[in-house]
């Protein structure tokens, strides 16, 4: 049986190397002798130092497959790229910095084998700062209400999948890729186990706010849940609206000098404009991914891939 890494890249030169190497030793160590790895370069800016280490590798490694991308297409877009490039029948994602630590393999393959399509690693304690680790809290949350992600299970970019999986997830063409999202529409067969969780060893986290509110934002591709909650939303107001305004118009006829506050009607109609501005918004969004997605923006555009096999016969040639 073979076994795929997809590990998408960024600014990953000084660990890239550790990770396919440790992974190798602990693959042989299991017996497990049969796997590729796909590394993807998601345009490193470090001038060209990543695609470097990666393209040793692979001239070192017939087993090791670089996939090079044109621009920055996200980390799960890159991974979306390495999963297209995965021959083996069991696929296994991780990260390029050594937090998703080869040791932990056996725990993953171990539950994996229990008959699950899927398997999470998860990590009781987090090496992250308090910001990310109230994010991935959020994160974990919201994605539990807009998605229906069973509650018992917790995920990371630590995960096994069986090929079918990764067949019915490529099929989607959308830039706006949200892995868990596809993952969860595809099985139920689900599991999580417990990880240990290590310190990042070179340097600090790529994800800035910026880029983790993106990231997040992907799973509006997944539910249509905040379209209901407008609808609610518009509800709610209305009904107010109404009780409000008898309201009025009870203590207006009760006491017919009772002055009508402007402030508070100018106050009213600030909040209910930027309600409404907020929902159309929102339908702008799902519009605007719709129509980015009709006019085919990729997820993601190969530069080159590099191969050993590909390298000899280019150079036979």
């Amino acid at each position: 049986m073979k076994y795929s890494f997809v590990i998408p890249c960024y600014n990953s030169a000084l660990t890239i190397s550790q990770v396919v190497e440790q992974t190798m030793a602990e693959m042989d160590h299991l017996g497990r002798e049969d796997y590729e790895f796909i590394l993807v370069n998601d345009c490193s800016p470090d001038g060209g130092k990543t695609i470097e280490a990666l393209s040793e590798l692979a001239e070192k490694y017939e087993f090791v497959r670089v996939i090079d991308l044109a621009k920055n297409a996200g980390q799960h877009n890159a991974v979306m790229a390495g999963l297209n490039y995965a021959a083996g029948e069991i696929i296994v994602g991780m990260d390029d910095d050594m937090q998703t630590h080869p040791s932990q393999l056996a725990r993953l393959f171990a539950e994996f084998e229990k008959g699950y399509d899927i398997v999470y690693g998860y990590y009781p304690e987090k090496k992250h700062n308090l910001f990310r680790n109230l994010g991935s809290r959020f994160n974990h949350f919201t994605v539990r209400m807009l998605i229906g992600k069973p509650k018992e299970l917790k995920t990371s970019s630590y995960w096994i999948i069986r090929r079918f999986i990764r067949d019915a997830v490529i099929q989607y063409h959308s830039p706006y890729t949200y892995l868990q999202g596809l993952f969860l529409r595809t099985t139920q067969n689900i599991a999580s186990v417990p990880i240990q969780h290590f310190k990042r060893e070179v340097g600090h986290s790529n994800y800035t706010f910026r880029k983790l509110v993106r990231l997040w934002g992907n799973i509006l591709g997944f539910s249509i849940v905040p379209l209901r909650l407008s609808v609610y939303c518009g509800y709610l107001f209305s009904g107010i609206s109404i009780i409000g305004a008898a309201t009025i118009l009870v203590k207006k006829m009760l006491n017919p000098s009772m002055a009508l506050g402007w402030p508070s009607l100018m106050v009213a109609t600030c909040f209910f404009s930027g309600i409404t501005l907020l929902f159309m918004g929102l339908i702008g969004e799902y519009i605007g991914r719709m129509f980015l997605q009709v006019n085919r923006q990729p997820q993601y555009v190969v530069r080159q891939v590099i191969h050993k096999e590909i390298t000899k016969k280019n150079q036979g040639e």
